[in-house]
């Protein structure tokens, strides 16, 4: 866990470690230049925004940026798409979706006689990260190779990760399965071994693309496993409200240390029992967030509905941000940090999105 700092003055100096010219050499290998923010951006705790407008102010040209960008722009993209669809369904119906339910429990095991993916898995279970591209390739190994539905698997390594994000890990598990793009995404092992730096060794992967897509489910994938994903909740207990001071609402997705932070106010991190049942996670995950939620003076722990909240304190004025997850609350909402906020909307593509993006940072 130390590798993933919670005190909010470290994480703000891991800033000033962003290379953006190494990141784009460099940024597919699981050894390459990445910058481990990503569990701060999914928590809220600092914006997409924020993160290239740091890297601008060092001297770097948008040109010299765009890769690093781009992908800060997926993030903010996958989080508009949840904003118009419900992204537990097929967000595009272009392909036949896998039937087989559960997950090949060899992946839940590490044990899919693929030394990078079984590598890649441990070190998911012992850290809470996953290398992007390692996301890819055990997604495309469960729903395309072994021909898995996407969904429970999804809510696993969901439910491991730091930076869970279910915006991006949703839309990235369909765009892989095909539910999200024209095509599926497959990997052969001579790809994977390149990139995550480990030997080619002769295994049920390291064959043509073209057999990849019409390949029976191998013998180490056929074993299923239905697993059962809960987050052990705190206890509930009272805490304190002015009813004279506005009340701030935190969550999982806010833990913005400097949103209204010089207001005197009441702070409550909100945990929704019934949330948590739906997008469980794991409690690496759940002790990550609630350290990095100390950063927030005098915050207090809520365990209970937003509903409940308000029957049993009644406050007088509420703040919350805007989330899908949040669409039940009342109150003043108030607009999340984009990397632009006037391009809204669904879009087909990433790179229509980006298109848009790119005019409207040229007209900023």
């Amino acid at each position: 866990m130390s590798f993933f700092p919670t005190d909010y003055s470290q994480i703000i100096a891991k800033l000033d470690g962003i290379d953006p010219i190494a990141y784009a050499q460099t940024r597919n290998y699981t050894n390459g230049a990445v910058n481990y923010l990503s569990p701060y951006v999914s928590r809220g705790v600092i914006s997409t925004k924020q993160i290239l407008q740091h890297v601008l102010d060092k001297g770097y040209n948008f040109n010299q940026t765009e890769p690093f960008a781009k992908q800060l722009a997926w993030r903010d993209y996958f989080q508009r798409i949840w904003q118009e669809k419900n992204i537990n369904l097929p967000i595009k119906n272009s392909l036949e979706r896998a039937n087989t339910l559960g997950i090949p429990k060899a992946v839940v095991h590490a044990q899919t006689d693929l030394l990078a993916i079984d590598q890649a898995i441990n070190d998911l279970y012992q850290t809470g990260y996953m290398h992007n591209h390692n996301r890819l390739y055990v997604a495309s190994l469960v729903c395309n190779i072994a021909q898995f539905d996407w969904l429970l698997p999804a809510k696993w390594m969901y439910y491991h990760l730091l930076d869970g994000d279910w915006a991006s890990n949703a839309c990235s598990w369909q765009w892989v399965a095909g539910l999200n793009s024209s095509k599926k995404y497959y990997a052969n092992y001579e790809n994977i071994s390149k990139y995550t730096n480990t030997p080619l060794l002769d295994n049920y992967l390291n064959q043509s693309y073209e057999s990849l897509a019409s390949m029976a489910r191998p013998q180490t994938l056929q074993k299923t496993e239905l697993i059962s994903l809960k987050t052990t909740l705190p206890t509930k207990k009272a805490i304190v409200v002015d009813n004279n001071l506005p009340t701030f609402i935190y969550n999982y997705y806010n833990l913005d240390t400097q949103w209204h932070k010089n207001e005197q106010a009441n702070r409550i991190l909100l945990i929704e029992p019934e949330i948590f049942e739906a997008y469980p996670i794991s409690e690496k995950c759940f002790q990550f967030f609630l350290e990095l939620s100390a950063n927030i003076p005098a915050i207090q722990v809520y365990v209970g509905a937003f509903d409940q909240l308000i029957r049993e304190y009644n406050p007088s004025k509420v703040y919350f941000k805007e989330h899908p997850l949040n669409r039940h609350y009342t109150g003043v909402q108030e607009p999340r940090t984009w990397l632009s906020e006037q391009v809204v909307g669904y879009y087909p593509s990433f790179f229509a999105y980006w298109k848009v993006l790119v005019k409207s940072f040229k007209n900023n």
